[in-house]
């Protein structure tokens, strides 16, 4: 079994990227999991399923142009990219690498996450495009920051 687990706030413009897809992705073999702001709070899933592969999924600022997709290693989540959840993605995933095979954390570089907006139309557009690469699990079309 593989998990997908989409971070993310509906209510503030980009950063529903990863639960847009969450709420969207189905394939064979694959749980997805909607965490919104606190996929901490999944931990327990992920330690009881124990995922052959683990794939999170959030807006994530690396400074690109909006709506560029990047796979992003652990030791990057550190110090290169900023997240808007309280709890550090480094952390997170080091806790979550416990209990699953391979971690892949996916951002997409957001354009604006004010509250109350919608979706960028680039940021839109990516995360669609991000749904079909995921559900054919084609992981290599989608670039290492």
């Amino acid at each position: 079994m593989n998990i997908l687990m989409g971070i993310g706030n509906e209510i503030n413009g980009d950063d529903a990227a990863g639960v847009f897809i969450a709420k969207r992705f189905s394939a064979k073999g694959w749980k997805s999991i909607n965490c919104e702001t606190v996929p901490e709070n999944f931990l327990g899933v992920i330690k009881r399923e124990k995922p052959e592969l683990l794939v999170l999924v959030d807006a994530t600022e690396m400074e690109l142009e909006p709506g560029e997709i990047r796979l992003i290693s652990k030791n990057r989540l550190n110090s290169e990219v900023d997240s808007t959840h309280s709890l550090s993605l480094h952390f997170l995933v080091s806790e979550l690498e416990k209990h699953a095979g391979k971690i892949l954390f996916i951002g997409i570089q957001p354009e604006s996450m004010e509250t109350g907006e919608e979706m960028s139309p680039a940021v839109a557009s990516s995360a669609g495009k991000l749904l079909k690469i995921l559900q054919k699990a084609g992981f290599s079309g989608i670039k290492t920051l």
